[in-house]
């Protein structure tokens, strides 16, 4: 899969100019690429828009246009992009109130590695979690995880040939029994597969 090269990115002054339609086209993107597992997890798949996105809107709001700054936006957000045989996503557990989410997180510990997939009949495949930096503290999970899923080739031949693609949570505190994706997901994640 192609990885955002500093050549193809847009200046600050271009991307001001095509932001806000640039932004609604994200928002749409992003619908097909976003599951929820049970009331308080998210996880938004990733791809080359997503993350030309996401560099996009991080040298614009630091305001970056040295080359040793826009480097460090490739480096961080350029291994979020799937590789032809995986998924990559990032989870966001949310809960509004602050002291409830405490208490969450302190609950979820290693909710990051409960993850998993699993298209057709193949065997479910759990998340590798936070391959970047760890992200859970003696006390705590993190809010925000980076996970991947490595796909073996008989499920990649399977979601490519229209099977379903089931996810849930196998961690005691927070189960999540398998979902089917719906199709526009479903098929949004067949993309990412070479």
């Amino acid at each position: 899969m192609p990885h955002i090269t500093r050549d193809s990115l847009m200046s600050l002054e271009s991307y001001a100019k095509i932001r806000p339609a640039y932004r609604s086209e994200m928002i749409a993107h992003k619908k097909n690429r976003a599951v929820a597992l049970g009331e308080h997890v998210t996880l938004v798949f990733e791809d080359e828009k997503t993350m030309r996105y996401q560099i996009q809107e991080m040298l614009r709001a630091e305001r970056t246009f040295e080359d040793a700054g826009i480097q460090d936006e490739l480096d961080a957000y350029n291994p979020m992009i799937p590789d032809g045989c995986n998924w990559k996503a990032t989870m966001m557990i949310e809960y509004p109130d602050p002291d409830e989410r405490q208490v969450a997180l302190a609950k979820l510990k290693g909710i990051e590695q409960r993850v998993w997939v699993q298209v057709a009949d193949q065997a479910r495949i759990h998340a590798i979690a936070d391959e970047d930096m760890e992200r859970e503290n003696a006390e705590k999970t993190s809010a925000v995880h980076f996970l991947r899923f490595e796909l073996d080739a008989a499920s990649v031949a399977a979601a490519k040939a229209g099977s379903p693609i089931r996810m849930g949570i196998d961690l005691v505190a927070y189960p999540v029994d398998a979902i089917a994706l719906a199709e526009n997901a479903r098929a949004a994640l067949v993309l990412d597969l070479a």
